[in-house]
């Protein structure tokens, strides 16, 4: 009954804003400003009672409004409140627009902190059932932050792009942000957060099937790590470059690894083992042995050939006697 109250009054919000937007002989111009606010109202009945649809709808028309009033940053923030009204929804497809179209008015108003806000928001809402969209918008986000010279915050944004990239299987694509972020980390004088993140490139290199380039990245990045860390890595290039899978293992269970950002520890856990070349190995075989019977059917042949050679020459002598 209170919900059926609130969506009344809302509607009545709905009508004094539609009423505002109209023009006539003495009015000559809509009345932005007045609707604006009256749209906002009904979106606060709307929500109150739990009526989401209706409060997305009378949102839009808030930002609009506020829009044709040049009011940017009050419709960017209605815009703001849509996206977390979409969360209620369960309705997640217009959550990057909405993001986008919000950023871009915090932007024209000079208020990027609040515009990579809104984008961190909408991404983390979009995360889970969405990693790509999110992708993109922690992408903007940590540019943003780059232009405002908030490096400790764009660091952030890349380690969430990285991981994301980690979570989609888009290895080259991750060990690239991973690398960004470590320049940002180094900036920043966070060197242990740089160290457990030599670690996680080292595991993507891995994973990409370069062990070369995970060398590399060690040898660039180690002397940030802690020596448990140094330790962890040295035994795990070794088992890969030995092809030793036991030893390949026993590193990635390594504590340190399984309490790593959760993206890093699946990555090591499903992580394929080295293992030696056992088809190789049974090539090498089977050459051997070709080779065995190659060789014996050769001395076979030899004797064989040597019989018949001795055969002709005794019927030879044999004929010579006999014309003798």
């Amino acid at each position: 009954m209170n919900s059926q109250k609130k969506i009344e009054e809302g509607l009545e919000h709905i009508k004094i804003a539609e009423k505002s937007l109209k023009t006539s002989l003495m009015k000559w111009r809509p009345d932005y400003e007045n609707a604006a606010d009256e749209y906002n109202k009904a979106a606060t009945c709307f929500r109150n009672a739990k009526s989401f649809e209706q409060c997305k709808d009378a949102l839009l028309k808030a930002a609009e409004c506020h829009k044709q009033n040049r009011g940017i940053f009050y419709a960017a923030k209605a815009l703001d409140q849509a996206i977390l009204v979409c969360k209620e929804l369960g309705d997640l497809k217009e959550v990057p627009q909405l993001a986008d179209r919000a950023a871009n008015m915090f932007q024209s108003h000079g208020s990027a902190e609040s515009a990579a806000s809104t984008l961190d928001k909408a991404a983390k809402i979009l995360e889970a059932q969405h990693p790509a969209e999110a992708l993109q918008l922690f992408k903007r986000a940590a540019d943003i932050a780059l232009v405002q010279d908030s490096t400790r915050q764009a660091a952030e944004f890349m380690s969430k792009v990285a991981r994301i990239h980690v979570k989609l299987k888009q290895f080259e694509s991750a060990a690239d942000a991973i690398r960004r972020e470590l320049g940002l980390r180094e900036q920043t004088e966070s060197y242990q957060a740089t160290g457990r993140l030599a670690v996680a490139l080292v595991l993507v290199q891995i994973a990409r099937g370069d062990i070369v380039a995970a060398e590399k990245a060690f040898k660039e990045w180690g002397n940030y790590c802690e020596a448990p860390e140094v330790q962890c890595l040295e035994m795990l290039l070794t088992a890969y470059d030995e092809e030793d899978p036991e030893g390949a293992k026993a590193a990635l269970n390594n504590p340190f690894i399984k309490h790593m950002d959760v993206e890093y520890a699946i990555l090591a856990r499903d992580m394929p083992l080295p293992e030696q070349s056992l088809t190789v190995v049974k090539d090498v075989r089977k050459s051997d042995q070709a080779e065995s019977l190659d060789q014996a059917g050769y001395d076979e042949g030899s004797s064989k050939a040597d019989g018949d050679s001795g055969h002709g020459k005794e019927e030879e002598d044999y004929e010579e006697g006999g014309l003798c």
